[in-house]
């Protein structure tokens, strides 16, 4: 990496808790300036203006949270059933740091975004297509292993296992209750059980 491309890369560690706990809208130049110990000139010789430190920060923390999930659903399992319990268990034992670095960041700028930072809402409408599709395979794969209903539809269950999960996520964020999100975990496992596997 070039010296400009470790500076860039510093700025968007430093600041990336910083814009999930804050908000994108809510955080300052000065508070990307305190957070990173750099002048105002280095941070806007590395970037065109905040929004461009916003995007760059969205998708160092989406694909962070991506590649931990990615991880979970990629280790060897003897069955595809507890490959996706096992996902669900990366959010039991994963909770409190989620909650320190400010919650879900797909969740935390789709919410902020809306419709006055297009720019960000096209990231996490990526964010979130990849993520069906991801949880849609492990699905197909459970069908293919005749372990999962063949008749029905993978995106669809893969849709409602994310909406579940970052419900619960805001609840139990929102209510500084953890137990929003185990009974959050503990619906998506009756519907693994009782809708999605072969009985």
């Amino acid at each position: 990496m070039s010296k400009a491309e470790k500076t860039k890369q510093y700025i968007i560690e430093k600041t990336a808790t910083l814009f999930n706990t804050q908000g994108y809208a809510s955080t300052s130049l000065s508070d990307i300036i305190a957070a990173t110990g750099l002048s105002k000139g280095s941070i806007y010789g590395n970037f065109e203006n905040k929004e461009q430190v916003a995007l760059d920060v969205y998708h160092y923390n989406a694909l962070s949270l991506k590649k931990r999930l990615a991880e979970s659903l990629n280790k060897e399992f003897l069955t595809v059933t507890e490959k996706l319990l096992v996902f669900l268990s990366f959010y039991r034992e994963n909770w409190r740091q989620v909650f320190q670095n400010g919650g879900c960041p797909l969740l935390n700028a789709a919410v902020e975004c809306d419709d006055t930072f297009p720019e960000l809402k096209n990231l996490v409408q990526i964010s979130f297509t990849e993520w069906i599709e991801m949880i849609s395979e492990v699905i197909k794969d459970g069908q293919i292993s005749n372990e999962f209903k063949p008749e029905i539809n993978t995106e669809e269950y893969a849709s409602q296992i994310i909406m579940i999960i970052e419900g619960g996520i805001l609840l139990a964020k929102t209510m500084d209750d953890k137990n929003f999100l185990y009974l959050a975990l503990d619906r998506i496992s009756y519907i693994i059980e009782k809708e999605i596997k072969l009985n």
